[in-house]
């Protein structure tokens, strides 16, 4: 017996070993690649090479819907010079999620900054039910993005403070925060500033197919909302069955923090908020349930209605009232000067995206006046059709390759900017929609974000683990939350095969279909 145990003791350790082989591998691989924006830096050049080289190779394709012959055009010419220097601004500014964003951050930055998503966190959090308290963790966290980073910098350690005080496992509250906050990211029940970034690029990407086609921000609505509880339910089922067994019962020596409770000011800005939150929805029901309401569209339909085309100026302005309410209410704003340096402080978040988006749009606009979209999307659908594999294998294949990309490449918008241009045309030529390409994408990126040493926060998530574990490393995260992982792939992908069988919709006029 003594040998036999001494036999599995020696296997386990070689297959931590080799485990912990691999997450370096991983990890060295991630750090040794250039930043991003240097990285669409090299593509743009990359695409501009690719240009004069296939050019001269003579290739070609034939356009299935206008049976036109593509050739790629030459960037590396006089007339290619001249096209990059007059219209470098004009693709920066032009850039479909650019705008987007921007707006969208300056209204979640003054709700931010008021203080009220973070008192709707605890609101919601520390009036949970005992039995509950595990299922609201993880739907608050998977909530939380709505605002940029909220979830991470307040909810993560929250949720460890919490379980303790509860006499659970802190890292098991940690744990089930991390899953909600990172491992659903895509999934919510309101629209935030994830939505009509990837719209944007989805929409510049179907644009190499069909000029004219749109995405809208709310194109995975429906879908994503329904994730929103099958990931919580998920993410519970884990936590208490596997994570915490797993971790068993806290004996370190950190003491019990006391949870801060709400003042009374931010329970009077709360108030306040929700009488305008009832406000503002009777005037959206006013201007939607008539059949000449003023918010439908011109020929009187929802889909063509300001409220689902404008859902970003809404956000904005849905956002931006309820944060001005609760900020005056609860004094957190005593002048406009307050709201102005809130929604300035949400703008400095977004200086590196400005600066990556520069070299993104570059890199798609020079992809997009090359032909490449259009050639490569051709000859790989051609080459997909002929390998006979139906919608839901190919999804499936391109869950995992996106999963598997994000292990090296933590942002979710650089990824889609990089991957939407080749598969979203290439898709399309399939027959399958740009926002199932897009919603696709959203499951393999989610599901991947807490095992992956490249998302932005997983030192901060190491920090917050080594409070209540000193010896908390890369290998105890990711066997800490790989179990998520795997969770969230088979119950995602299980949920999108559903979808696909019963041809549901993905959203408000986002069908899972393209026709050429």
């Amino acid at each position: 017996m003594p040998n036999l145990q001494t036999k599995q003791t020696k296997e386990k350790k070689e297959k931590i070993s080799l485990f912990n082989r691999i997450l370096e591998w991983v990890e060295i691989g991630g750090n040794a690649l250039p930043h991003p924006a240097t990285l669409f830096a090299l593509f743009a050049v990359a695409t501009l090479i690719l240009s004069a080289v296939t050019h001269y190779m003579g290739l070609e394709a034939i356009h299935p819907g206008t049976q036109e012959m593509i050739k790629p055009v030459n960037l590396i010419s006089i007339e290619g010079l001249h096209r990059i220097i007059l219209e470098m601004v004009e693709n920066y500014t032009s850039f479909a999620p650019l705008g987007i964003v921007m707006v969208a951050m300056l209204g979640i930055g003054m709700a931010e900054s008021s203080g009220m998503i973070n008192a709707l966190i605890r609101l919601l959090v520390l009036s949970a039910p005992k039995h509950l308290l595990t299922f609201i963790i993880v739907f608050s966290g998977i909530l939380s993005n709505v605002a940029s980073d909220i979830g991470y910098v307040l909810l993560i350690p929250l949720a460890g403070v919490i379980f303790m005080a509860v006499g659970r496992h802190p890292i098991a509250g940690m744990a089930a925060a991390f899953a909600g906050v990172s491992g659903g990211f895509s999934a919510n029940l309101f629209i935030g500033t994830i939505d009509p970034l990837l719209a944007g690029l989805s929409e510049e990407a179907a644009r190499i197919i069909d000029p004219d086609y749109l995405v809208n921000p709310t194109a995975n609505y429906y879908f994503m909302a329904f994730s929103t509880f099958v990931i919580s339910l998920a993410g519970t089922w884990v936590t208490e069955k596997i994570v915490e067994p797993r971790l068993g019962k806290y004996k370190g020596d950190v003491p019990i923090e006391k949870i801060e409770t709400l003042s009374p000011d931010e329970k009077r800005g709360l108030i306040y908020c929700t009488i305008t939150s009832v406000f503002i929805l009777g005037v959206i029901l006013l201007g939607i349930l008539p059949a000449n309401g003023f918010l439908r569209g011109p020929d009187g339909s929802m889909l063509n209605s300001p409220l689902i085309k404008g859902v970003v100026a809404m956000l904005f302005v849905v956002a931006g009232t309820l944060g001005l309410v609760y900020g005056f209410a609860s004094g957190k704003f005593k002048n406009d000067t307050d709201v102005v340096n809130g929604m300035s402080k949400a703008m400095q978040t977004l200086g590196l995206y400005l600066v990556l988006v520069f070299f993104a749009a570059q890199f798609v606009a020079y992809f997009k006046w090359s032909n490449l979209g259009v050639i490569f999307a051709v000859q790989g659908a051609d080459l997909l059709k002929s390998s006979g594999l139906g919608v839901i294998p190919l999804m499936i294949i391109f869950i995992i390759l996106s999963a598997s990309i994000n292990m090296l490449m933590g942002s979710a918008s650089a990824k889609w900017a990089l991957m939407a241009p080749i598969f979203i045309p290439m898709f399309m030529l399939l027959g399958y929609s740009p926002e199932l390409t897009q919603v696709v994408y959203r499951i393999g990126d989610s599901v991947s974000n807490i095992v992956s040493p490249m998302m932005s926060f997983f030192a901060l998530i190491i920090a917050y683990f080594q409070k209540y574990e000193s010896n908390t490393g890369i290998g105890t995260i990711i066997a800490t939350m790989l179990p998520y992982s795997i969770a969230f792939f088979f119950v995602w992908t299980a949920l999108l095969i559903v979808w696909l069988v019963f041809g549901l919709p993905l959203g408000p006029g986002a069908e899972l279909h393209y026709k050429l």
